[in-house]
């Protein structure tokens, strides 16, 4: 179920947390105690395993990037806090045994977290807790030691769903996706418009008759018992005409399977997810990874806790598109992979360069919910609180579960 959240948000108080993003965090709260940059430990809790070459990866890697670049700053992993693989963990003790070791920033790098974040920060009001992907810090049902950060993914998954549209001979493109919340519908909406447009304006075919496909698993992750097993979900994608998939869980099962079926003389690519190396497992396969860097964002938090600074706040980064592959510059990018190429990759290209001059509004109306109720009117574009808490997927969008 969706946390119906809209009532709580004004457009003008996500535009203004929106310019606060685009600048060091600010907003009010409580000011934590100072901490020496000799003296920063920061707490890092990890939904999945930190070798997952996925979503937990990247983050455990922004990690490497803060103790690499602050000067005797310690990181505190914990991995894999879920039911699945540590059924007796929970998050109020894992928080508990990191502030014990001295822990004055605590990361929660999952919207898994986020509830138990809000309860666990108000226990320790002297520590600064950021839940990555939440919005009570936004809503204002945060405490005033919590913030929250994302990057802005949308516009990078719109680059993947471009990606996969230039690619197909089928004009059938598949989306494995893990649960179903705002994040999960809006990044999965963003690739659809973002394979619409590209089917259109590069080659020439009526977008309509795009076929794109939803099968949610049920987590971010297979979890055997529990989930369907992405493995199978992606080899049902290829039996049934999809050429290419495209993954939104926070493993490579997308990659991975597509890789096993083209060695088999298959005509079928993948667009993994999250994480920078992503391709790595058949990267002649690869059209490339829609990506995540932690790092900057997680040094400049530790930064203004070391200074004494930091105040709430919630931040969507967007791009630095002038350095779309540069992990240390961007907090969402875009890698080309091998099997990107020829005239698929210059109009991609294009694309890039169009959507990031603003020349390419996906958002612009008419944006059509899958009930048929209209939620951009044409000739107005979404706000990116329409955006942020999109109800529901696009007509036209296939779904399953």
């Amino acid at each position: 179920m969706f946390k119906m959240k809209v009532s709580f948000v004004s457009a003008v108080l996500l535009t203004l947390a929106l310019l606060l993003a685009a600048c060091a965090p600010a907003g009010s709260g409580a000011q934590p105690p100072a901490a020496g940059d000799d003296s920063l430990v920061i707490g890092l809790v990890l939904v999945g395993p930190r070798n997952d070459r996925g979503w937990s990866q990247a983050h455990y890697e922004g990690g490497q990037f803060v103790e690499a670049n602050l000067a005797g700053l310690q990181v505190i992993v914990f991995e894999s806090l879920n039911p699945a693989d540590k059924p007796e963990a929970t998050l109020a003790g894992v928080v508990a045994d990191m502030v014990a070791q001295g822990a004055q920033l605590i990361i929660t790098t999952s919207d898994e977290f986020e509830e138990d974040t809000t309860t666990v920060a108000a226990s320790h009001p002297d520590v600064v807790f950021i839940n990555v992907s939440g919005d009570d810090a936004l809503t204002g049902e945060a405490p005033p030691n919590l913030g929250n950060i994302m990057g802005r993914m949308e516009d990078m998954k719109a680059i993947a769903g471009c990606a996969a549209a230039l690619n197909t001979q089928t004009g059938h493109l598949g989306y494995l996706g893990p649960l179903v919340n705002h994040e999960t519908v809006r990044l999965t909406a963003s690739a659809y418009l973002g394979a619409r447009h590209c089917y259109e304006t590069y080659r020439g075919e009526d977008p309509d008759t795009l076929q794109f496909d939803v099968t949610w698993i049920g987590f971010w992750f297979n979890i055997p018992g529990v989930t369907l097993d992405p493995t199978e979900v992606a080899n049902n994608f290829f039996d049934t005409g999809v050429d290419v998939l495209l993954s939104g869980i926070d493993t490579t099962e997308a990659i991975d399977v597509a890789g096993q079926r083209a060695a088999a003389d298959e005509a079928v690519l993948a667009v993994p997810y999250d994480y920078l190396h992503a391709c790595d497992s058949s990267p002649a396969f690869c059209l490339g990874v829609p990506f995540f860097s932690w790092g900057p964002a997680y040094l400049a938090a530790a930064e203004s806790v070391a200074r004494g600074q930091w105040e709430q706040s919630w931040a969507w980064y967007g791009a630095n598109w002038d350095a779309l592959t540069d992990p240390a510059q961007t907090t969402v990018g875009w890698v080309d992979g091998e099997g990107l190429q020829g005239q698929a990759a210059a109009d991609l290209h294009d694309f890039i360069a169009k959507l990031a001059s603003g020349e390419v509004d996906l958002w612009a109306g008419p944006i059509v919910l899958s009930d048929g109720t209209v939620y951009v009117p044409a000739g107005q574009s979404a706000t990116d609180e329409q955006i942020w808490y999109l109800p529901s997927l696009l007509q036209g969008m296939g779904e399953s579960r």
